[in-house]
């Protein structure tokens, strides 16, 4: 038995949505190109057969993954996740001591992360420093550039 996948009602949308595009549009364009491609004649040095059967199986691949991530996810909407202690769903306001200043994250599946726009995922260094943590502690988070240090201000 696989493991859940922790991921938020919008990540878990978004698999969906990918999903239904491979499957509805891009897995039978694919199969029309390599019909094309085959029409064509002799495979054997038949270029665009060999990249769409190649393309073919990377598409197959990518329906497998997400067939997997889809059936093991376990949604989790971030409305109704305790806010007393950092958790998978929240939004974190740190204190960076070091470079002093405000930052805000929300903990999210691996799926979801997008650090630029704040979602980090829950596997990251920085939320497995904070998870069950308190609004008031400090945590010291090993990051590929060295040590940082922060305070956590709001649970939110």
């Amino acid at each position: 038995m696989s493991e859940k996948i922790l991921i938020t009602p919008e990540g878990y949308r978004k698999l969906l949505e990918e999903m239904e595009d491979l499957q509805k549009n891009q897995r039978p364009a694919i199969i029309k190109e390599i019909e094309e491609a085959r029409a064509k004649g002799d495979l054997s040095e038949n270029a665009e057969y060999h990249a769409a059967k190649e393309k073919h199986a990377l598409i197959e691949n990518r329906i497998a993954e997400l067939s997997r991530k889809i059936n093991n996810a376990q949604v989790v909407d971030p409305a109704t996740v305790p806010k007393d202690r950092v958790n998978f769903g929240c939004r974190v306001v740190l204190y960076d001591v070091d470079n002093d200043e405000e930052i805000e994250y929300m903990i999210v599946g691996e799926d979801e992360s997008d650090p630029k726009n704040g979602k980090i995922s829950i596997n990251s260094p920085i939320a497995k420093a904070l998870l069950g943590k308190e609004e008031g502690d400090e945590v010291e988070v090993k990051v590929p550039a060295g040590i940082r240090r922060f305070e956590i201000e709001e649970i939110k």
